[in-house]
């Protein structure tokens, strides 16, 4: 399945080749699909799951906009891992658990932000949530890309003794 995918976007790639790196497509092209996956969830869960309701738990109400963000976050996360490890990143040497705890962390911040940025957008703002959903997206994967880059899957030079 790895091989499959790299082929697929080495073949669209070839337009791209003297304007960015391989890897830099690579993660432009894995991070927007599961990006849209995440979107897309969000729109699903807001709307049809939530009905743009708030989400009343035994001992919490969330609101809906804030709900659909946690929803499609259960799948986008494990997506988003396994294709940063595999295709994007690939080079990394540091430990898979390593770099699953630091994309953990990452994550978190990521959700940090998005919840303060939609929560200003829809709030504040007074943005639809989609739209929010969408400025909030670029906003993150901006400080996501160069945090996974030079952190979370980062190549640990080994020093000769």
């Amino acid at each position: 399945m790895k091989q499959l995918i790299l082929n697929i976007l080495a073949f669209f790639y070839k337009p791209f080749s003297r304007v960015m790196p391989f890897q830099t497509f690579r993660y432009l092209a894995c991070g927007g699909g599961n990006t849209l996956l995440d979107i897309f969830l969000f729109f699903i869960s807001y709307n049809f799951i939530l009905n743009k309701e708030m989400l009343h738990l035994p001992f919490l109400t969330i609101s809906p906009h804030i709900a659909a963000v946690l929803m499609a976050f259960i799948v986008s996360f494990p997506t988003g891992f396994l294709l940063n490890k595999y295709i994007v990143f690939s080079e990394s040497n540091l430990r898979g658990r390593v770099q699953l705890i630091r994309y953990f962390i990452l994550v978190g911040i990521c959700l940090l932000f998005n919840y303060i940025f939609m929560k200003f957008f829809v709030e504040v703002c007074h943005f639809y949530p989609t739209i929010a959903k969408i400025l909030t997206t670029i906003l993150v994967v901006c400080f996501s890309y160069i945090t996974q880059k030079k952190f979370t899957f980062k190549v640990k030079v080994e020093v000769d003794r």
